[in-house]
């Protein structure tokens, strides 16, 4: 029986929606997500993007152990028990938030969830081919795109959407106070900490209290130099409690000298807390800002989101072990014959012409890209006194996930409409500028610090038009590497190692190195780490008729 006549028992469009969006959630949730996660816990640049750059290695290495997948069992098993192995993994990270170890219990279930989510990416792709013929794999190449796109809109936007009102709405009122900047006559006596005064009759509800209402900040004059705030509860709170305190929009010249994080719990609720609050030595004019005090129980709101990604591959995995057809080609090779040819399909793949320029080429030219994906994240969500822009995590989630992924699909698609005309080579230089270039636009907003929402998802768009366009190069010219021999699956298989590795080691540094030089001259240095790639782009060689429309194909 052909493999054709076999799956004709289940439509493509009962599983292949389905299981690329399965494919796309774990990769969205480990590469992007869980950035967003740490940072709005509280963990520190450098580590976070350190760990979470880890977390691309076992893409990175994917090639080696994908043919020991066809070795121990058929690719239909393999979906159905990694995509189980997914719904503990991330169970696990759910759970773990709630532990005093919480940090490296969630780094470990991450890492269980990358290493199932590229051995289901392996199985997932190869099934594809197994379980269609040719006519429907090129016909269903864009469904499952699509679907695996929709997969970055739920992680990049509704999670993170679901989970910051999650956040919200368990947390107490955001308690908002506009503090300004006058002359130092015009200032008493600074706040102490014996002018709070909690309000004797309370019902028994915790909430914000800042002391004093109207907060004045003295200009440069050498008699005062700073106002203190100090932040307190109405009543006992019923758990421990993380209060932030930070700059939501206005003047710069305004910040914070403390860290604006404070903890309250029953032992210490009414115990005011101090913040102190000065301005930038060369301030001569009166200013404003707008600070916030706000909770919220950030771990519960991040424990269901991700919870519910369980629950959720829990069926995806028992609707996949009853809808997947059972191809007569999906069988368990026989292990003799791979080790013989595994050597070979590595080797043919470094024998190409010219491969050490595309290696180079492969691992540099997302250099630039690969650092500022790591940092964009935290610069949106950081507060205003560390150079953030203090998005909340619904707002942040909206930018990326809605406005900028849209900007990237029609990116990604304006780029492919142009190779298909007039081949890679004539594009590849503009895709080069696309994908680098546009990165200035996060020096604009760290210098210029916009608080209006339209700006900042605009400048997010043109970056993600940049990203969708320049990156289509890439994905083209990686097509291109892996079809110059007769293994062209493993081949391509190869190069996605090398993308992984570009994206995994540029990454895991950019933390370290913000935090050395802070957000407005790390983006200028992402910007010098573009030169990498046009160097290497110079290098390269590609077909002239590479990606073009034969007339075969018209």
């Amino acid at each position: 029986m052909s493999t054709a006549t076999s799956t004709k028992k289940r439509s493509p469009w009962a599983w292949i929606p389905s299981l690329y969006f399965a494919e796309g959630i774990p990769y969205i949730i480990v590469m992007f997500v869980a950035s967003d996660m740490y940072k709005t816990l509280g963990i520190p640049n450098s580590t976070l993007a350190l760990w979470t750059g880890l977390l691309y290695l076992p893409w990175v290495i994917k090639p080696l152990w994908s043919p020991f997948v066809d070795m121990y069992s058929t690719k239909r098993n393999w979906i159905f028990w990694m995509q189980m192995a997914l719904a503990v993994m991330f169970f696990g990270v759910s759970l773990s938030l709630h532990l005093p170890w919480w940090f490296p219990m969630t780094i470990f279930f991450l890492w269980g969830m990358a290493f199932s989510s590229s051995t289901h990416d392996i199985a997932a792709d190869g099934f594809y081919i197994l379980g269609l013929n040719q006519h429907d794999q090129a016909f269903f190449t864009g469904i499952r795109s699509t679907f695996y796109r929709l997969a970055m809109i739920a992680g990049l936007g509704l999670l993170g959407i679901i989970t910051g009102m999650i956040i919200d709405r368990t947390g107490l009122e955001t308690v908002r106070i506009n503090i300004n900047s006058v002359p130092a006559s015009e200032i008493g006596q600074a706040t102490t900490e014996s002018d709070v005064i909690i309000p004797e009759e309370s019902d028994g509800i915790a909430r914000i209290l800042v002391f004093p209402s109207v907060v004045n900040v003295p200009l440069a004059s050498g008699r005062l130099d700073s106002s203190n705030v100090y932040i307190v509860l109405s009543a006992p709170p019923e758990e421990a409690m993380t209060v932030t305190f930070g700059q939501k929009k206005g003047s710069q010249d305004i910040h914070l000298t403390t860290s604006g994080v404070m903890e309250f719990d029953q032992s210490n609720w009414n115990i005011p807390q101090k913040q102190i609050i000065t301005v930038t030595s060369n301030l001569r004019e009166r200013t404003s800002s707008l600070f916030e005090a706000k909770s919220g129980d950030v771990p519960f709101g991040w424990s269901v989101s991700i919870a519910f990604l369980g629950g959720l591959f829990i069926i995806f995995a028992l609707y996949h072990r009853y809808i997947l057809p059972r191809p007569q080609r999906d069988t368990i090779h026989q292990a003799e014959d791979e080790k013989s040819s595994y050597g070979e399909i590595f080797a043919s793949f470094f024998r190409q012409e010219g491969i050490v320029a595309s290696v180079l080429f492969m691992l540099l030219y997302r250099f630039s890209e690969a650092q500022l994906t790591k940092m964009a994240s935290p610069f949106l969500l950081d507060g205003r006194e560390n150079g953030g822009l203090a998005l909340s995590l619904t707002e942040k989630s909206f930018a990326y996930g809605t406005v900028g992924l849209l900007a990237l699909l029609i990116g990604g698609v304006s780029g492919g409409i142009l190779a298909s005309r007039h081949g890679l080579k004539k594009w590849i230089w503009w895709m080069a500028l696309a994908i680098n270039i546009p990165n200035t636009v996060y020096i604009f907003m760290s210098y210029t610090m916009p608080s209006n929402l339209f700006v900042i998802n605009a400048m997010i768009a043109i970056e993600q038009f940049g990203y969708g366009f320049g990156f289509t190069g890439y994905m083209l010219y990686m097509l291109y590497v892996a079809g110059q021999g007769k293994h062209e699956t493993a081949h391509f298989a190869i190069t996605t190692g090398f993308m992984a590795l570009g994206m995994m080691i540029p990454g895991m540094i950019s933390g370290y190195i913000q935090e050395f030089l802070g957000y407005q001259h790390f983006f200028i240095y992402v910007i010098l780490c573009t030169i990498p790639s046009f160097i290497a782009l110079y290098f390269i060689k590609i077909d002239s008729e590479f990606g073009k429309k034969t007339a075969t194909e018209a």
